[in-house]
């Protein structure tokens, strides 16, 4: 906390010590600007998505695994964007798929966070096309990016019409 208001004393920085369960999640999004999920579990990602739906902040969400890399931004203000539920639905058949268990090639953490860094730059100063409806990923090994267009899905138990 001192070190970024020694770069930054306008900077607000709240720090959060104690685990985020459902509530403090709610509470947490209510209070922000926007949201970034830096996770890498399906069950937070779920909930962080939930919090930011009801409140309508946007989600800059970034993964890494082994080499595999991927950040896109959900917008609940944008009647086209998807949100985390609508791309990856809640399942408990879904193998949860950890970096602590599976590794991550580090700076590819790095990569992924400068990524949604510059993302939620570009939507707190409304400037550029964020990368909402689009999810970008990195094969870390060839260092090649490719791109998908996501869709919102009307019957998502979160965001849909329902």
């Amino acid at each position: 906390v001192q070190s970024i208001a020694a770069i930054n004393p306008d900077v607000k920085v709240i720090p959060v010590t104690e685990r985020a369960d459902d509530a403090l999640l709610d509470k947490l999004a209510y209070e922000a600007d926007l949201v970034l999920d830096c996770t890498d579990n399906f069950a937070t990602r779920h909930a962080i998505n939930r919090a930011c739906v009801k409140h309508g902040k946007p989600l800059v969400s970034g993964a890494a695994i082994r080499f595999d890399g991927q950040v896109t931004v959900y917008d609940p203000r944008s009647a086209q964007s998807p949100c985390y539920a609508c791309v990856f639905p809640e399942s408990d058949l879904l193998e949860e798929t950890r970096c602590a268990t599976m590794g991550v090639f580090a700076p590819l953490v790095g990569i992924v966070g400068t990524v949604q860094a510059a993302e939620a730059l570009k939507l707190l100063c409304d400037i550029g096309q964020p990368l909402t409806g689009r999810l970008m990923m990195l094969d870390g090994r060839s260092m090649e990016w490719s791109e998908m267009k996501l869709t919102r899905n009307l019957a998502c138990a979160v965001c849909g019409n329902h």
